[in-house]
C-alpha cells in the first residue's frame, strides 16, 4: 500500500477527530491508534506535523489529538524511535507551554504526554522541563504541574531530582502573586512530600538507598516558612486548603526542633481555617498528620494546645454526616482518628473530657460524644481497661435521653462495651434493661399525612429494630453475658411495659435456655426464692399461655411464648416436661402454617384450653393448680388494657378452676371474679361468663350457689336518697352486672354435667333470668338472648333421647319474637336479630311444637326482619346520637352472621315437616321476595331458597308414593330467575331447579346417588350463567326448558306454563325475556299434549302483549304465536320486504321465522335473487353543488332483498333450502358484495313505496356493504361450511372485504378458504360467475377476477377441471380496462405455478409472454403490475423447462437489473427473489457467471437494508445462486451462513467472503472494489456502511502483492467523503475501515 495512502487516510481521520457525534469521535481514536500501533513512529509524526500545520486548531481537536498521542506513547513506548521521543517531548513542551494564559484541556493533554514518556525517559523529559524551569524566572503553571503528576507516577525515578527541583523552587516561591501559581506550588509540593515518604518507607526497592529524610528537611522547612507564614492567609478558599494539605504532607519531613517549635502557631493556625472554609476533610487530614508527627517525636509542646483540639475536634465530630457525601464520611473518620491519637497520650484528659459533654444539653454535641466514645472503646482497648467503671457510672446520663438520634449512638456504645467486658459489672444490667426496654418501643405515629423532614430521623420501628438485633447478638456473640442475661431477662416478660419485646426476649431466653439445659449447666434450674424479683412459675406459665392465645400480636409473640415454654418446663414443674415436649411442637407447627388470615382462633384458643388442661392433669398436684387459680385471677388486671387476652385468660381460669378440689378456693376465685370484673366491657363480661360456666362443669353446686349470692349482694341494691344524683352511672353498671350473671347462667347450662342439668334449669337458671325479660336495655336483651339459646342447646344436647317436655318453650319464643319486632326496620346496628333467630333454632327442636300460627308469625317476622334491610355497604344514615357507627368490617360480619342464624332456623323448621307441604309452608314467605324490585333482596331470598331445597333433598327419605305436587308452581317461580340481573341470584336459580328436580326424580323412586344425563347438564348451563351476554343467557334458558320439559310430569305442565306467561311482566325485564324463551321452548317440546289449551294460552298471551314492554319479549310472543300457526306466512312477503330499513327487530324475527319451513324457503330466495340480479344495485350521484366528484348511493329495493336474504338464513331450519340453492346464493351474494363496496346508503331510504311506518333512524353500523358480507357468512355458515368461516374470522376477512383498500385481500382470503374447505362446490360457483365478469360494472368485475385469481393458487382447479375456463378468462382480463383488473389477472397467472405447477410448461408461452408485457406496463401506478409480473415469473420459473427459458435468462437479468436499487420495497424485494429464481437456468454458461458477479456486490450491501423482507429475499438469492459464483469456498459459506430465519454476523460475514475472493479471484478484485465505490454514493445509509466495511476489511486482508489490483486513490476518496457522510453510522464505519490502512 502506497505510503501516501495511509498519510491520506490518517489526516482524514485527523480532521475527522472532532466530529460531533461521540461515536464517530470514538471509531476515529480507535482507528488512529489502531494505525497508530502498526506504525506508532509515522502516525506520531504526521499528529505533529498535524498540530504544526494547524496552529489555529480549536482546543477541542488539538485535546483529541494530544491524547491519541499519548495513548499510543503509553502502549507502543518501546517501539518508538529515541528520535521521535525527543521530537515528541519538545512537542508536547511546546503544546504545553505555548499560551502563556493557562488553557486547563489543553495543557494538560501535553503535561499527559509528558507523564506518560517520564515513565520511561525520566532524564530527557527532566531535561526538557528543566529547561523551563529556570532559577529566577517564574515557570509555566503546567510545568509545575508535571512536575507534580512525575513525583506521583514514577517515585523512584523522581525523588533523585526533588533535592535540585526544591533548590530552583524556593527562590520562586516568593515570586508567585497569582494565587493559580501559590496553589500549583503547594500541590506540588505536597505531591512531593509524599513521594519522599513513600520513598523511604520503601528503601529496599529504591536505586538509592542512601537518601534520608534530614536530606530533604531545610528546603522543606523553608518551603514551609513561605507556605505557612504568607499563603495559609490568602482569601482564596481552594489555596488555603491545599496549603493545608501540604503543610501536613510536609510535617513528617521537617526537623523535629523546627516542628516542635512551630506546633504553638501551627495547631491554632490549622484549627483556624475549620471557621473559614466549608470542605472540612482536608483540614482534619492535615491535622492528623501534624498530630501524628507530633506524637511521634514525643512533643512536649503539644499538651499546651489540647484544650483548644478538643474543642474544636468535638465541634467537627458532631456535625451531621451526610452518607450520600464521601467527604463528609471520609472527614468523620479522619476526626476519629485525631482523637485516637490523643488518646495514646492523654488518656485520662480525652476520657474525661468526652464524659462531660455527655451532659451537654445540646443533642448533637452528646451524640458526636457518644460517637467518640465508641470509636475509643473499640480501638484503644488498653487505654480504657482502667476507665471501665467511670464509663458504666457516666452513661446513666444519656440512658434517660429523649431523643431517638441519641438512643441510637447509645444502643452502638452499649455493643461496643458488651464486646469489650463492661456488661458484667455493677451496673450493666442497667444498660441491658435499656436495650429491652427499647425492645418494647410502639410503632413511631404520625399525623395523617405528617412524615419527617429530618433525614437523619430515627423511627421508633427503626430504633426497636436496632435493640432487637443488639439483644440477638448479646445472646449469640457475647458468651461472657451468658450468666448476665439468665435468668434476669425472666422479670422482662410479666410487667405490661414491655410487652412489645417479648418477641425478642422469649428467642433469646429459648437460645440460652436451651444452650444450659443441653450443657445440664447447674444454674439452668431456677430458685424463685432466691431470685425475688422474678415470676413466679405460675405466672410466668399464665402469661406465656395467654401470649399463645393471640400469637400474631405484640411483633408475633405466640410462637417465641410458646417455645420458651417448652425449654424452662423443668422450671415450670417437672411433672410438665415430657407433655409439652410432645404437645408444644405440634402446637408450634400448627401455628407455623397459619397467617394472621387463616388462623381459626376460635379452634386455636381451644386447643391451648385442651392443653392447659392436659398440663393440670400430667402436673396433678392439687395445691399447685389451687395456686396457679390465684395467682391467675390476681393477674387480670395486668390485661385491663387487652381485654380479649383477659378473656382469654378468665377461661383459664375456669379450666384451672375445674382441676381444683379444694372448695373454698374455687369459692373464693368465683367471688374475685364476679366482684372485680368491668362489667361495663361486652369482651369481659363473655370472659367472666365463659371462666365460670367452665368451672361449674366440675362444681355445679358450689357455681351456682355463688351466682345466686352475687345477684342478691349489695352490688346489686340501687343507690337511694343523697346519691340520686348518680343514679343513671349506677343504673347502667347495675344493668351490666345483671347482664355479666345472665350470660353466667346460660354458659353454666352449658358446661353443666349432663346428668344434673335438667332439674337446675327451671328451679335455678331460668328463675334467675326470667325476671328481666321485659328489659329495654340492649345489653341485658343480648345477654337474654345468648343466654336462653345456651340453655336451649344445653336441653337438646342431653334430651336427644327423652321426651323431655320443656314447658316454657312458647314463652321463651314470645320474648324472642318481641325483641326482633323492636328492631328498627331500616339498619341492622345490633346482634339481636342474629342471636334472636339462633336462640329460635335451638329452641325449635325442643318440644312441645309449635301451632301453625306460632309458625307463621315467627317465620314472617324474622324473614320481614331480615330480607328488607338495606345492603350491606349501605351507610349508616339516621343514628341516635348515642348509638355507636360500626366499621364496614364489623357491619359485613354482623349480616353474615344474621343470614347463617336465618338458615339454621329455617333448617330447623323444615326437619320438623320433611314434606311438600312443610315446604311449601315455608317457600309461601319467601316467594313474594323472590320478584322484589330491589336485587339485594332477591339475592337473599334465592340465597335461602337454594339452602333449604339442598337441606330437604339432603334429609328427604321417601317412604311412600307421595306427589311432589308443588313441582310446576315452584318451577315457574325459579325458572326465570336464571337469567336475574344480579349473577349470584342466577347461579343459586340453577342450583335450585337441579335441586328441585332430583327431589322429584327421589319422589319418583330413584336411589339418592342416581344421576340423571338430562339434570346433570344444568351443571355446565351453569358456567355459562356467568357470561353476562343476553344470547348466551337464552340460549341457556332454552336449553334449560328442554330439561325442564323431559322431566316434568304431564300434571305439572298447565300451571309450569301459565306461571310462566305470568312471568313475562316480571319486575326484572331480563326475567321477563326468560319466561318468554322458556314458554317458546315449552311449546315446541310439549305443545302437541296442549291441544285444549292453545285457545286458552293464545287469548293469555294476547293479554299479556298488551302490557309487555320489552321489545325482546314482544318479538319472543310473536315467535310463540309462530309456532302455534306457521301456515300464515306466504301472505306477508309483500309487507314484510316494504318495512322500514333497516329492519327493527320484529321484522327481523319475522323474517327469521319464515326460513322454518324449507320448501317455502327456497321459493322465496330464488325470487329474492332473480330480482336482485336484474336490479340496478346503486345510482352515481354529484356529491354537492358545491364539489364535484361522484359517489355511489344504493338503491332500496336491492338492499332490502338483501337483508332479508340474510335474516332468512339466520333460521337454522333454512339450512335444506341453502344447501340447494348455494352456487346461485354464493354467486348472487359475491356479485353484490363486489356492487357495494364504498357505496353509501341514500338519504330518504326508506321514502318510496307503500306501507311506510314513520321514519325510524339509520342504526349504528348500518351500512350497504356490511349487509352483503354478513349475509354472505351466514350462508357459508348456515351451508355448514365453519372450516371456511373460522380461518375467515380469525384473519379479518370480513372487515377486509367491506374496506375499499383491502377489499381484494378480504376476497383473495374467502377464495382461499373455500379452495382449501368447499372445493366441491367450486365448479357450479365458478359456472355461475363466469357471465357476471363481462358485467359493465368495473367493482364486480374486480371482485370476480379477485376471486378467480386465488382460485388459480390451489390444485383443486385443476382436480375439478376448471383451469381452462380460468385460464382463458384470465388471457382475457389482460386487456382489461381496468388497471386493477389487469393486475388481478397477472396475479392469477402466477399463481398457476403454486396451483398447478405440473401446467406451467403447458401455458409456458402465455405465461412468459403475459409476465414480460406485464414488467414493461406503461399505465401502472405504483408499479403494481410490474410487481406482480416480477413475483409472477418468481413462481413460474420454478417449474419451467430449461428449453422454454435458456433463450430469455439474460433478456430477463437485463430487465431486473434497475429494479435491484429501485426506491419501493416491494419491488426490491420482488427483483432480488427473481434473480433467485433465474440462477438455476443459468448454470453452465459463463455469460451468466458474469451477471451473477455483477449482482452479487448489490445483494451483500443489501443483506443490511432496512426491510426485513428485502434482507430474507437477499440470503434466498445469495443461497442459490452460490454454485454459479464459481468459487467453492464461497459456495459453502453462503449456504451455512444465509437462512432466512437466523441471524448475520454481517461484520463477520464480510470479512470471511473478502478473504475468499482475495483467494479465488484475484483478477476480479478491480471490479469488485471499483462496484462497492459506486455504492459509497447509495441512498440507503446503510448501504453505505456497508459498503465501507467491505472495503475497509478487503483492504485489511488484502496481501502486499495484490495491491496493485486497487486503485488506491479512488478508494481514499471514497472513505474520505464518506467520513464527511451526514449519517453518524457511515462514518463510524468509514472511520473504522480507515483503520485497516497498513
Amino acid at each position: 500500500m502506497e505510503e501516501s495512502d495511509v498519510e491520506q487516510v490518517t489526516l482524514a481521520l485527523l480532521d475527522s477527530a472532532n466530529d460531533k457525534d461521540p461515536v464517530v469521535r470514538e471509531q476515529v481514536r480507535k482507528s488512529i491508534l489502531t494505525l497508530g500501533k502498526q506504525q506508532p513512529n509515522k502516525v506520531l509524526s504526521m499528529c505533529q506535523d498535524y498540530l504544526v500545520k494547524h496552529p489555529k486548531l480549536i482546543v477541542g481537536h488539538r485535546v483529541v489529538i494530544l491524547q491519541t498521542i499519548e495513548l499510543i506513547v503509553k502502549t507502543k513506548i518501546d517501539d518508538i524511535s529515541y528520535l521521535k521521543i525527543k521530537s515528541i517531548i519538545s512537542l508536547a513542551s511546546d503544546e504545553m507551554t505555548r499560551s502563556k494564559d493557562v488553557v486547563p484541556d489543553w495543557q494538560q493533554a501535553a503535561s499527559n504526554i509528558l507523564v506518560a514518556v517520564g515513565n520511561k525517559y525520566i532524564n530527557d523529559i527532566m531535561e526538557e522541563i528543566l529547561s523551563k524551569f529556570q532559577p529566577g524566572i517564574l515557570p509555566h503553571f503546567f510545568v509545575v504541574q508535571t512536575l507534580a503528576s512525575l513525583s506521583e507516577s514514577n517515585v523512584y525515578g523522581m525523588v533523585p531530582f526533588l533535592n535540585a527541583i526544591l533548590g530552583t523552587m524556593l527562590p520562586m516561591l516568593g515570586m508567585a502573586k497569582q494565587d493559580n501559581m501559590k496553589w500549583v506550588f503547594s500541590s506540588a509540593l505536597s505531591h512531593f512530600s509524599e513521594s519522599i515518604l513513600e520513598y523511604l518507607a520503601n528503601l529496599d526497592k529504591a536505586p538509592d538507598p542512601t537518601v534520608r529524610k534530614d536530606t530533604f528537611s531545610s528546603e522543606i522547612y523553608a518551603a514551609y516558612d513561605i507556605l505557612y507564614c504568607s499563603w495559609l492567609q490568602s482569601r482564596e478558599s481552594k489555596l488555603r486548603l491545599t496549603v493545608a494539605e501540604a503543610v501536613g504532607s510536609m510535617s513528617h519531613l521537617m526537623a523535629h526542633d523546627k516542628l516542635e517549635e512551630q506546633l504553638p502557631k501551627l495547631i491554632p493556625t490549622i484549627l483556624s481555617l475549620y471557621k473559614k472554609n466549608t470542605e472540612h476533610y482536608v483540614i482534619s487530614k492535615s491535622l492528623c498528620q501534624v498530630l501524628d508527627a507530633s506524637v511521634n517525636m514525643g512533643s512536649r509542646v503539644l499538651e499546651t494546645q489540647i484544650d483548644s483540639l478538643l474543642t474544636t475536634l468535638n465541634q467537627q465530630v458532631c456535625a451531621p454526616v451526610d452518607y450520600s457525601n464521601p467527604l463528609t464520611v471520609k472527614n468523620h473518620n479522619e476526626v476519629l482518628r485525631c482523637f485516637s491519637i490523643l488518646a495514646n497520650t492523654f488518656p485520662d484528659r480525652l476520657v474525661m473530657f468526652v464524659l462531660q459533654k455527655l451532659e451537654n444539653s445540646n443533642e448533637r454535641i452528646r451524640m458526636g460524644s457518644l460517637a467518640v466514645l465508641r470509636h475509643l472503646i473499640n480501638s484503644s482497648t488498653s487505654i480504657m481497661e482502667s476507665k471501665k467503671l467511670l464509663i458504666l457510672a457516666s452513661i446513666r446520663q444519656p440512658l434517660a435521653d429523649h431523643s431517638n438520634k441519641v438512643k441510637k449512638r447509645v444502643v452502638q456504645v452499649i455493643s461496643a462495651m458488651a464486646h469489650h467486658g463492661y456488661l458484667e459489672l455493677e451496673g450493666g444490667d442497667l444498660l441491658v434493661k435499656f436495650i429491652i426496654q427499647h425492645c418494647a418501643l410502639p410503632d413511631t405515629y404520625y399525623r395523617p399525612g405528617q412524615r419527617p423532614s429530618d433525614p437523619e430521623e430515627v423511627t421508633n420501628e427503626a430504633l426497636r429494630s436496632m435493640c432487637d438485633n443488639t439483644l440477638h447478638l448479646f445472646t449469640t456473640t457475647v458468651g461472657r453475658l451468658t450468666d448476665v442475661l439468665w435468668p434476669m431477662l425472666l422479670y422482662y416478660l410479666t410487667p405490661g411495659q414491655y410487652s412489645n419485646a417479648t418477641a425478642p426476649l422469649c428467642k433469646s431466653l429459648t437460645l440460652l435456655g436451651t444452650k444450659k439445659r443441653a450443657s445440664q449447666e447447674p444454674n439452668f434450674n431456677i430458685d424463685f426464692n432466691e431470685h425475688v424479683n422474678l415470676p413466679s412459675p405460675h405466672i410466668l406459665m399464665v402469661r406465656l399461655l395467654v401470649n399463645g392465645s393471640f400469637p400474631f400480636r405484640s411483633r408475633g409473640h405466640g410462637a417465641p411464648s410458646l417455645s420458651l415454654l417448652n425449654v424452662i418446663s423443668p422450671n415450670i414443674h417437672p411433672n410438665a416436661e415430657t407433655l409439652w415436649e410432645k404437645e408444644i411442637p405440634a402446637l408450634l407447627s400448627y401455628l407455623e402454617e397459619s397467617t394472621p388470615e387463616t388462623l381459626d382462633n376460635k379452634k386455636w384458643e381451644e386447643s391451648l384450653l385442651q392443653f392447659l388442661a392436659k398440663s393440670l392433669v400430667a402436673i396433678a398436684d392439687d395445691k399447685w393448680s389451687c395456686q396457679l387459680a390465684i395467682e391467675a385471677t390476681r393477674y387480670l388486671s395486668t390485661y385491663n388494657q387487652s381485654l380479649e387476652e383477659k378473656s382469654f385468660l378468665y377461661r383459664c381460669i375456669g379450666v384451672t378452676l375445674q382441676q381444683c378440689s379444694n372448695k373454698e378456693v374455687v369459692q373464693k376465685q368465683l367471688q374475685e371474679m364476679l366482684i372485680s370484673a368491668r362489667h361495663n366491657d361486652a369482651i369481659e363480661r363473655a370472659g367472666v361468663a365463659m371462666g365460670i360456666g367452665l368451672c361449674a362443669s366440675s362444681h355445679l353446686d358450689a357455681t351456682l350457689a355463688k351466682l345466686d349470692d352475687f345477684g342478691k349482694s349489695d352490688a346489686f341494691k340501687k343507690a337511694s336518697g343523697i346519691f340520686s344524683l348518680l343514679k343513671d352511672k349506677n343504673d347502667l353498671d347495675v344493668e351490666k352486672m345483671k347482664s355479666t350473671l345472665i350470660l353466667c347462667y346460660g354458659y353454666v347450662a352449658l358446661h353443666a354435667p349432663e346428668d344434673q342439668i335438667l332439674s337446675r334449669i327451671d328451679s335455678d337458671i331460668l328463675r334467675s333470668i326470667s325476671k328481666h325479660f321485659n328489659t329495654k336495655d340492649l345489653t341485658m336483651k343480648l345477654s337474654l338472648i345468648q343466654s336462653v339459646g345456651l340453655i336451649a342447646r344445653a336441653i337438646s344436647t342431653v334430651v336427644r333421647n327423652q321426651g323431655y317436655m320443656f314447658v316454657r318453650k312458647q314463652e321463651l319464643m314470645g320474648v324472642m319474637m318481641d325483641f326482633i319486632k323492636a328492631e328498627p326496620t331500616d339498619a341492622m346496628r345490633t346482634p339481636v336479630r342474629h342471636l334472636v333467630m339462633t336462640t329460635c333454632a335451638n329452641l325449635i327442636n325442643l318440644e312441645p311444637a309449635l301451632t301453625e300460627n306460632e309458625n307463621f308469625d315467627m317465620l314472617r317476622t324474622c324473614l320481614n326482619g331480615v330480607y328488607g334491610l338495606p345492603p350491606v355497604n349501605t351507610p349508616d344514615k339516621d343514628r341516635g346520637k348515642d348509638e355507636e357507627v360500626l366499621e364496614p368490617q364489623q357491619r359485613e360480619a354482623l349480616y353474615k352472621d344474621t343470614f347463617n342464624a336465618l338458615q339454621e332456623l329455617l333448617r330447623n323448621i323444615l326437619a320438623r315437616d320433611l314434606s311438600p307441604d312443610g315446604l311449601q309452608s315455608v317457600f309461601k314467605h319467601i316467594e313474594e321476595w323472590l320478584s322484589s324490585g330491589q336485587g339485594h333482596e332477591r339475592e337473599r331470598a334465592m340465597n335461602t331458597t337454594a339452602h333449604i331445597l339442598e337441606f330437604y333433598f339432603n334429609n328427604l327419605h321417601v317412604k311412600n308414593m307421595v306427589t311432589f305436587h308443588n313441582l310446576g308452581s315452584l318451577l315457574g317461580r325459579l325458572a326465570p330467575r336464571c337469567t336475574d340481573p344480579n349473577p349470584l341470584v342466577r347461579r343459586a336459580a340453577i342450583d335450585c331447579i337441579y335441586t328441585l328436580l332430583y327431589i322429584q326424580l327421589r319422589y319418583e323412586g330413584f336411589s339418592l346417588d342416581y344421576k340423571d344425563d338430562s339434570v346433570e347438564r344444568l351443571i355446565t348451563l351453569r358456567e355459562s350463567m356467568d357470561n353476562p351476554d343476553h344470547s348466551v343467557l337464552y340460549k341457556t334458558c332454552s336449553e334449560l326448558a328442554k330439561i325442564i320439559s323431559k322431566r316434568l310430569p304431564q300434571q305439572q305442565l298447565n300451571t309450569l306454563i301459565f306461571m310462566l306467561i305470568e312471568g313475562l311482566v316480571d319486575s326484572q325485564s331480563n326475567c321477563s325475556r326468560a319466561s318468554s324463551v322458556l314458554l317458546n321452548t315449552l311449546l315446541k317440546n310439549r305443545g302437541a299434549g296442549l291441544q285444549d289449551l292453545v285457545s286458552e294460552m293464545l287469548e293469555v298471551l294476547h293479554i299479556r302483549l298488551q302490557m309487555i314492554s320489552e321489545e325482546q319479549v314482544k318479538v319472543s310472543v310473536a315467535q310463540s304465536i309462530l309456532i302455534l300457526a306457521t301456515q300464515h306466512l306466504q301472505t306477508v312477503i309483500n309487507t314484510l320486504i316494504s318495512y322500514p330499513l333497516p329492519f327493527d327487530s320484529w321484522s327481523c324475527e319475522m323474517w327469521i321465522a319464515l326460513g322454518a319451513d324449507s320448501k317455502l324457503a327456497s321459493q322465496i330466495m330464488e325470487m329474492l335473487m332473480e330480482k336482485l340480479n336484474i336490479m340496478v344495485p346503486y345510482v352515481d350521484k354529484k356529491e354537492s353543488m358545491m364539489r364535484g366528484g361522484l359517489t355511489k348511493v344504493a338503491t332500496s329495493h336491492p338492499l332490502a332483498m338483501t337483508c332479508a336474504l340474510k335474516e332468512m338464513m339466520l333460521n337454522g331450519q333454512s339450512q335444506e333450502a341453502v344447501v340447494s340453492l348455494f352456487p346461485q346464493l354464493f354467486s348472487s351474494l359475491l356479485v353484490r358484495l363486489g356492487s357495494s363496496v364504498g357505496v353509501t346508503l341514500p338519504k330518504d331510504i326508506n321514502s318510496s313505496g307503500t306501507n311506510r311506518k314513520s321514519p325510524t333512524k339509520l342504526a349504528a353500523g348500518f351500512d350497504v356493504c356490511g349487509v352483503a358480507v354478513e349475509a354472505l357468512r351466514i350462508l357459508l355458515a348456515r351451508a355448514q361450511l365453519d372450516h371456511v368461516v373460522k380461518p375467515l374470522d380469525q384473519e379479518g376477512a370480513w372487515d377486509k372485504m367491506k374496506d375499499p383498500q383491502q377489499h381484494i385481500t378480504g376476497v383473495t382470503l374467502l377464495a382461499r378458504a373455500m379452495a382449501k374447505h368447499a372445493g366441491p362446490r367450486l365448479p357450479a360457483i365458478v359456472e355461475c360467475l363466469c357471465p357476471c365478469l363481462n358485467n359493465i360494472y368495473e367493482c364486480q368485475r374486480v371482485t370476480i377476477t379477485a376471486f378467480f385469481s386465488e382460485l388459480l393458487n390451489h390444485h383443486v382447479v385443476t382436480e375439478l377441471m376448471m383451469m381452462d375456463v380460468l385460464m382463458n378468462n384470465m388471457m382475457e382480463r389482460i386487456s382489461d380496462p381496468s388497471c386493477t383488473v389487469r393486475m388481478l389477472a397477472v396475479r392469477g397467472l402466477g399463481n398457476i405455478a403454486v396451483g398447478s405447477p405440473e401446467k406451467v410448461n403447458k401455458y409456458a408461452k402465455e405465461l412468459l409472454a403475459a409476465m414480460s408485457s406485464g414488467m414493461e406496463e406503461k399505465d401502472d401506478p405504483g408499479k403494481r403490475i410490474t410487481l406482480e409480473a416480477m413475483s409472477g415469473l418468481s413462481k413460474v420459473l420454478l417449474y419451467l423447462d430449461k428449453k422454454n427459458v435458456q433463450l430469455l435468462v439474460v433478456y430477463i437479468f437485463m430487465k431486473i437489473k434497475p429494479f435491484l436499487e429501485s426506491e419501493n420495497d416491494e419491488i426490491r424485494c420482488a427483483s432480488i427473489m427473481l434473480l433467485g429464481n433465474l440462477s438455476k437456468f443459468g448454470s453452465g454458461e459463463p455469460v451468466f457467471k458474469d451477471q451473477i458477479h455483477n449482482v452479487l456486490v448489490s445483494l451483500l450491501l443489501h443483506l443490511s437494508d432496512p426491510n426485513l423482507q428485502v434482507v430474507k429475499a437477499c440470503k434466498y438469492a445469495m443461497r442459490v445462486c452460490a454454485p454459479v459464483v464459481g468459487s467453492e469456498l464461497i459456495t459453502t459459506m453462503f449456504q451455512n451462513h444465509l437462512h432466512e430465519d437466523k441471524s448475520l454476523h454481517y461484520g463477520e460475514f464480510i470479512n470471511d467472503l473478502t478473504k475468499y475472493i482475495i483467494q479465488d479471484f484475484p483478477g476480479m478484485l478491480n471490479f469488485y472494489h471499483i462496484t462497492v465505490i459506486q455504492f459509497f454514493k447509495s441512498n440507503w445509509a446503510e448501504v453505505r456502511a456497508g459498503a465501507a466495511m467491505f472495503i475497509g476489511f478487503l483492504l485489511g486482508n488484502l496481501p502486499e502483492e495484490l495491491f496493485s489490483h486497487i486503485n488506491m486513490g479512488s478508494v481514499t476518496k471514497g472513505l474520505v467523503m464518506l467520513l464527511q457522510d451526514p449519517d453518524p453510522v457511515v462514518r463510524v464505519k468509514a472511520a473504522e475501515a480507515m483503520g485497516h490502512f497498513h
